[in-house]
C-alpha cells in the first residue's frame, strides 16, 4: 500500500505516519504475498 494513501486515510502527514506507523506497514506485502498463496492453496503439502 502507499504510505502517502496510508496517511491520507489516517489523518495524518507523511511524516507522522512514518515516524509513528512505519514499523507496522514494512514488511505488510510479505504477509499479504503468503496469506494470498495459502488462500489458494499455493506452499501446502498434498
Amino acid at each position: 500500500m502507499d504510505p502517502a494513501t496510508v496517511a491520507e486515510w489516517a489523518g495524518h502527514s507523511l511524516s507522522v505516519l512514518m515516524e509513528v506507523y512505519a514499523a507496522c506497514l514494512y514488511g505488510q506485502d510479505a504477509v499479504a504475498r503468503r496469506r494470498v498463496q495459502a488462500a489458494l492453496g499455493h506452499g501446502t503439502e498434498r
